[in-house]
């Protein structure tokens, strides 16, 4: 799975290291959205970078990913300590979807231990795998 804040570093700030790690994803593994964070990134898009809209419409079309849905109502929010609030329904959709990994740059995830959950980097992501 990957976060919102990766999604708009590729297309945004149209980095070649991350498109290149999300080939590799694509290619070797089963790419994971949540219906949040593709929600999120849409808000963000509209809210930020809105001449980019059909740039992240065409990208996301373009994606082949299993997409997951968020459910609304989070189970034992208390149980995922987070700092940022905002997180918590990706951090959920994470661990509901059953994912292996979860790649963000948000320093937020930072502290997060989660069993079946490895949370980690696009550099850990690319010198790992």
């Amino acid at each position: 799975m990957l976060d919102t804040n990766i999604l708009i570093s590729i297309v945004i700030f149209d980095s070649d290291k991350l498109k290149q790690m999300l080939i590799d994803i694509c290619d070797k593994h089963t790419l994971v959205l949540s219906s949040y964070i593709i929600q999120e990134l849409e808000e963000v898009t509209e809210r930020k970078f809105a001449n980019k809209k059909k740039a992240m419409t065409e990208f996301l079309f373009n994606l082949p990913y299993k997409l997951e849905y968020t459910p609304t109502t989070i189970l034992d929010e208390k149980a995922l300590s987070i700092r940022d609030a905002k997180d918590v329904p990706v951090l959920y959709s994470a661990i509901i979807a059953d994912v292996d990994i979860l790649i963000t740059g948000d320093k937020d995830f930072e502290d997060i231990d989660i069993e079946k959950l490895e949370i980690i980097t696009p550099n850990e992501f690319l010198r790992k795998y």
